[in-house]
């Protein structure tokens, strides 16, 4: 058996695929009306083709769960973030955050209330400890990471 994809059940998908790829820059792979394939690996598909298939009625489909999330990780976070503060339409679930182990997150909402989590590389979470002075032992222990791992990171 293989894991194809996470499907995410829409209200608009025309709206949505414009949402990912304006967000998250993410193109359509296939499309098949009812249901898109995004890069990534990420599948929509139409809440009404959504009902038919799992034989449920409008109101047992329930948007907002609050009990997952698409993970992302971007290089350049900073950008990013300035990208994100200039769209009106955002929903934030929280602002930017920073880790415990130095990674900064921020997490929103799709149109459809499916919780977005876009982090900072992890790669990059490492230089920007090296860069601001931290020795590689000090980042390791910062990140909760082995020492090989900065290593490897810095490089």
């Amino acid at each position: 058996m293989k894991f194809k994809s996470p499907l995410l059940v829409v209200n608009d998908i025309e709206k949505s695929k414009k949402f990912y790829k304006d967000v998250l820059g993410l193109r359509v792979i296939l499309d098949f009306g009812a249901n898109v394939t995004l890069t990534g690996g990420v599948s929509l598909q139409t809440k009404e083709s959504w009902k038919v298939f799992i034989h449920k009625e409008n109101n047992e489909i329930t948007f907002k769960g609050n009990d997952t999330e698409l993970y992302f990780e971007e290089d350049d976070f900073n950008s990013f973030i300035e990208k994100l503060n200039d769209l009106n339409f955002i929903e934030y679930v929280h602002p930017v955050m920073e880790h415990s182990w130095g990674q900064r997150v921020v997490r929103f909402y799709d149109l459809d209330k499916h919780i977005i989590e876009v982090g900072e590389n992890m790669k990059s979470v490492c230089k920007r400890f090296l860069m601001s002075g931290l020795s590689v032992e000090e980042t390791a222990k910062k990140m909760d990471v082995p020492v090989k791992y900065v290593y490897q990171c810095s490089k």
